[in-house]
């Protein structure tokens, strides 16, 4: 919420709806290599050796890994990046 003050001197309250995040959604695949997995994070989102290893394990015991969290438009970029180096990917609304 955010005070404002209008031309009168009038102190208003404005309620400021934040948009909720988009989740990127690694799914598993029994054919791409776990290392490929990781090199296609380290190259797509950055991330390091650690944290892509630790996602590409999330996706392989749990069957899926939230990859990336932000905006509609970002997130179906990433997404379409995955999907173009061969990995099952969606977003999804966060809860």
């Amino acid at each position: 919420m955010r005070r404002m003050t209008t031309e009168t001197g009038v102190a208003t309250e404005k309620i400021v709806a934040t948009e909720r995040p988009w989740n990127v959604v690694v799914w598993d695949d029994p054919v791409t290599p776990m290392s490929v997995v990781v090199l296609i994070f380290k190259r797509i989102f950055g991330y390091s050796n650690n944290k892509c290893t630790q996602l590409m394990l999330t996706v392989h015991h749990q069957g899926r890994a939230i990859v990336w969290s932000g905006q509609r438009e970002r997130a179906e970029s990433y997404c379409v990046k995955l999907q173009v180096a061969g990995l099952q990917s969606t977003i999804e609304l966060d809860d």
